[in-house]
């Protein structure tokens, strides 16, 4: 079973460069920006993982009344979904989900 540690925090954007504000409702795991996300946890929010590697958004899939993000980590090529966020830049989910 996996533990969810709820870690909102404001960080700059490894592949963009942007600053990304808190998300307030849940925590934000990944650049509502460019989508792109960072390999650091093994559980949700611990900050565990070793890998950090840069989690690349590759594809989108319909959950529930959203959407997940999938991702490839460019390190260890490991495949890992997150839910996109309200403020997520519908331009980029639009384009992923059209290269299928």
């Amino acid at each position: 079973m996996k533990r969810f540690n709820v870690l909102d925090e404001e960080f700059v954007c490894d592949n963009c460069h942007k600053k990304v504000s808190k998300l307030g409702y849940t925590a934000r795991d990944h650049c509502p920006f460019c989508l792109y996300s960072k390999h650091v946890d093994i559980n949700p929010g611990d900050r565990a993982n070793e890998c950090q590697g840069l989690l690349k958004p590759i594809d989108v899939e319909k959950f529930k009344d959203t959407y997940k993000i999938i991702y490839e980590c460019d390190k260890c090529h490991i495949l890992h979904k997150n839910i996109m966020a309200k403020d997520d830049n519908m331009d980029v989910i639009i384009n992923l989900s059209c290269h299928k």
